[in-house]
């Protein structure tokens, strides 16, 4: 894409949001931010990734909920937006066990708020997130965008699959063209605090047990953040067209006679939970006293990427290997914390 252009980014103060907004204005394009600042997680940490994006020139933060059907109506009605890069939403798998009504109200109401936006204000393009929790109960590895993923195991997978429908009506009714991504585990620098690595960091530097569930069996495509943002830009670039291939005899749930897609955006390397930890150790120079645990409500013993679809239509190539991963990210954890 040779011109700059004007985007919305929600959920900019989070993980994935505030590395794709900082790659996005790097590059010359204009990124409108929205984030509600919820406490789900520390708050100073999101203000911290924001205080980075607002050095930029090119980039306006708004606060604001995509629940609130209004306020957001207001935002595209006042900015002349050209894409939407949608990934706020309620995150974390185990929250929505003891929180399901808040991720109805984000993941679902919230999502339906920014459809109709892009719609109304005729977008070029919405990419947004899904996730590798939809494929839930398969076992048929690698998971693969054509699989069924009618066997969620969480609410918070029920929401992200419900978005990928949601996204291929308005694709079909007003030719909206979409693009959904299935992000499997990702991790790196300025990380989320209720992930695996973030938690297992802060207890082996302090001395505390760290939980491994399933007894560290698990298996998971962990995708380093700078890979997953590449990918992210790249679909941004490349705008869903129909696919003249597609059989309505024997339907291909990754692409449509509509302007959609979902892809998968991993890693394609499933790599063992314990290994990860052993890297961990490494990097921080101390071992880990491991509280083995059973597999958690909802959880899934593997994942794992198969991204050709996205290598072939955008040229996604992930390439940093977990040693180097993780080792970015207890540099960062140790100059931000320093505990």
């Amino acid at each position: 894409m040779a011109e700059f252009v004007k985007l919305l980014l929600t959920g900019a103060a989070g993980f994935i949001g505030f590395h794709t907004a900082r790659a996005l204005l790097e590059r010359g394009d204009e990124v409108v931010g929205v984030d509600n600042l919820n406490a789900y997680y520390d708050p100073e940490l999101k203000a911290a990734r924001l205080a980075i994006l607002e050095h930029k020139g090119n980039f306006r933060f708004v606060k604001l909920d995509i629940s609130d059907r209004a306020a957001l109506q207001e935002l595209f009605d006042r900015e002349r937006l050209q894409r939407v890069v949608h990934l706020a939403a309620q995150a974390g798998v185990r929250h929505s066990l003891q929180n399901p009504h808040l991720y109805v109200q984000s993941n679902i109401a919230g999502f339906l708020h920014v459809l109709e936006g892009c719609r109304q204000q005729g977008v070029e393009h919405l990419v947004y997130a899904s996730t590798s929790s939809v494929y839930g109960a398969n076992t048929r590895m690698p998971f693969s965008e054509r699989q069924n993923v009618d066997h969620p195991l969480t609410l918070y997978a029920v929401t992200k699959k419900s978005n990928e429908l949601m996204a291929h009506s308005y694709s079909s009714l007003y030719g909206l063209p979409t693009t959904g991504l299935r992000f499997f585990t990702v991790y790196g620098p300025w990380g989320r605090p209720d992930m695996a690595l973030f938690l297992f960091t802060k207890n082996i530097l302090a001395g505390q047990p760290i939980d491994v569930f399933n007894a560290g069996h698990h298996q998971r495509d962990f995708t380093y953040i700078d890979d997953i943002v590449k990918g992210v830009i790249a679909a941004v670039d490349h705008v869903a067209t129909p696919d003249p291939n597609w059989n309505s005899d024997a339907p291909d749930p990754s692409s449509s006679y509509a302007p959609y897609k979902i892809y998968n955006i991993g890693n394609q390397r499933p790599v063992a939970l314990l290994r990860y930890i052993e890297v961990l150790e490494r990097c921080l120079g101390r071992k880990a006293q491991k509280n083995l645990m059973p597999m958690q409500p909802g959880d899934v013993p593997d994942t794992w990427a198969d991204v050709a679809a996205l290598a072939r239509d955008v040229g996604y190539r992930p390439s940093t290997e977990i040693e180097e991963g993780v080792k970015r990210f207890v540099e960062w954890y140790l100059a931000y914390y320093h505990p």
